[in-house]
């Protein structure tokens, strides 16, 4: 068995339709130093979360709200020790690691011997952090699914490319992927770009009312049918540590055809608390109107963003018949001055 590390843990947005954010996953990186290497896990559910906060814990600072942090102490008060715990296949070999192939054995010391339980790896890892506890795989697992570290950043080989052209505060270090715009100018399609909107709460036979696409370098927001059902973004999604409590500026070429109501950059900021599975609305959204017809032409929208903010999402909107279309996409960071921003407005549709 291998000894390593839980090195790292951090919450993946999934799907957002209708102004909701979903934190899907959680990428935790295992790392066994002694042989400079990490297995990537992504975990689901409340145990993720779970990891995440006590990762992020102060040293002395006990979570009562965290369940395997509660688990913990109970186990301690019943004079029930945490000796390890292992993680491992739930079956047969897997080619990946999932939530669906990994398991967690958790050792416990008692009065009448050591006993084992098997849980899920989120619990088990989450468990031997809260606990203090040893976490240890399989050495056959670490062989065929660990990735080697180059240098002295153990995050490099997990962190999706920049493309030419992403933006990020220029002022400031590179900070994680997480809290970065990628992809912004389409040269990987719609890569890390959603489609999301009121139509898609519509149901049958709505859902296909509007379409999106990339090419040359530029992204289509479009009507699929003549009267389309509600308003459709097409948004990227990142965490706003890096702009809290300063203003986020989303600027981009525009062009409209044939747009008959509203059409236009999108820009929003959600809030901090965000749970696994939990559905929570953006406080606040601002957009840009373009109707019409016309060439390209340069828009930008500015709001501010609050200290307790947790995500930015920014893209193109539209709603009803038409075709609205973004290039040369930049998201910057800028001085709060409330006398130059744009007020906030509901978002199309509300």
């Amino acid at each position: 068995m291998t000894v390593v590390r839980i090195a790292h843990a951090e919450p993946r947005p999934g799907r957002m339709p209708e102004g909701v954010v979903r934190i899907s996953s959680f990428l935790v990186l295992l790392a066994d130093d002694a042989a400079r290497r990490a297995l990537p896990l992504v975990l689901r559910g409340p145990a993720g979360h779970s990891l995440w906060q006590l990762l992020d814990r102060p040293a002395d600072e006990v979570l009562a709200g965290v369940l395997e942090e509660t688990a913990a102490r109970l186990l301690h008060a019943a004079g029930v020790r945490v000796t390890g715990v292992d993680i491992e296949l739930a079956g047969e070999d897997a080619a990946e690691l999932d939530p669906d192939t990994v398991q967690a054995r958790i050792g416990l010391a008692t009065g009448g011997g050591t006993r084992h339980l098997v849980v899920s790896a989120g619990y088990g890892l989450a468990l031997a952090t809260a606990a203090g506890a040893p976490v240890r795989i399989a050495d056959d697992i670490m062989d065929r699914h660990a990735v080697p570290i180059q240098g002295d950043d153990l995050l490099a080989q997990f962190r999706p490319p920049l493309p030419p052209g992403a933006g990020g505060p220029a002022s400031r270090p590179r900070q994680l992927w997480r809290f970065e715009p990628r992809n912004l100018t389409f040269t990987d399609g719609l890569a890390l770009w959603e489609l999301a909107g009121s139509f898609l709460a519509a149901g049958q036979p709505h859902w296909q009312d509007y379409s999106a696409q990339a090419a040359d370098r530029s992204a289509g927001l479009a009507s699929a049918v003549p009267e389309p059902s509600g308003f459709a973004v097409l948004v990227q999604t990142i965490y706003a540590d890096d702009y809290r409590g300063a203003a986020v500026t989303f600027r981009g070429q525009l062009r409209a055809t044939d747009v008959a109501d509203h059409a236009g950059l999108h820009l929003a900021v959600g809030p901090v608390e965000a749970p696994p599975g939990a559905h929570v609305r953006e406080r606040g959204s601002s957009s840009l109107t373009a109707p019409g017809s016309g060439d390209w032409t340069w828009h930008e929208v500015t709001m501010p963003v609050p200290a307790d903010a947790a995500v930015i999402r920014f893209g193109i909107s539209l709603t009803g018949h038409g075709r609205i279309e973004l290039r040369r996409a930049e998201l910057n960071r800028a001085e709060l001055n409330p006398a130059e921003l744009n007020p906030a407005r509901p978002e199309p549709g509300h």
